[in-house]
This record gives structure tokens, C-alpha cells and sequence, in this order.
């Protein structure tokens, strides 16, 4: 009898809750989840290293990626996530893309994130 309570039929409503929050659609929920959250963006080692770099100046994929000791494909792959996130943004000049801090509050969330784990 205790598997058939576990187990019942769920009315609309709440499966709805169960599979998609308590929020409904339009909530400030909502737009949390459907885009990629910045703080999870940062959440690689050598997207950490990256962003430390950058907040001290610009720099170039290849000149990131030779600091993260990682192929230039995937620095880009790195910076494209948090460039999509609104963390960072790109400047070109001449031949060569030049990356840099967007999001203003960044080093402040570093300084966090280092003080606690570094």
C-alpha cells in the first residue's frame, strides 16, 4: 500500500511544481533559467585563470590560452561562453581580437571567490 501512495497519479498542478518550480511562466524565475547563468560560466579553472588575467588588461585568445598552457581552440570555446554570459567582450584590431572584462562587478566576485578558496 506504501508504494502505490508513493507512486500516484500526479494532478496537472503539481506536476508542473515538481518538474518546474513553483514559479510560473513570466516570473523573474523564469528568465534564470532559460540563459546561461554567469556565475555557473565561471565555475572552470581555466575560465578563473582567464578572467584573473583579463581584469589586469586585454589580451588575445592565443596570448590566454599559452597562459592556461591549453590549444587556442579551447580558450576560444572558454571566452565565447563568457562572452555569451555578458561577462566579457571582444575589441578587433587589425587581425587580432583583443578580450576583455565587461560585467563591472567581476573583480569583486574574483576577490570574493579568492579570498574564500584561493
Amino acid at each position: 500500500m506504501m508504494v502505490r501512495r508513493m507512486f500516484r497519479k500526479r494532478s496537472g498542478a503539481e506536476s508542473d511544481a515538481i518538474y518546474h518550480g513553483p514559479w510560473r511562466a513570466g516570473s523573474p524565475l523564469d528568465s534564470i533559467t532559460k540563459r546561461p547563468s554567469p556565475l555557473s560560466s565561471l565555475a572552470h579553472p581555466h575560465r578563473l585563470r582567464i578572467v584573473q588575467m583579463l581584469l589586469r588588461g586585454r589580451y588575445t585568445v592565443g596570448e590566454l590560452a599559452e597562459a592556461c598552457d591549453i590549444p587556442s581552440h579551447m580558450a576560444s570555446e572558454h571566452l565565447r561562453l563568457m562572452q555569451h554570459c555578458g561577462l566579457l567582450q571582444s575589441e578587433r584590431d587589425g587581425r587580432k581580437n583583443y578580450y576583455e572584462i565587461a560585467e563591472k562587478h567581476l573583480g569583486n566576485i574574483m576577490n570574493c571567490v579568492e579570498s574564500r578558496f584561493g
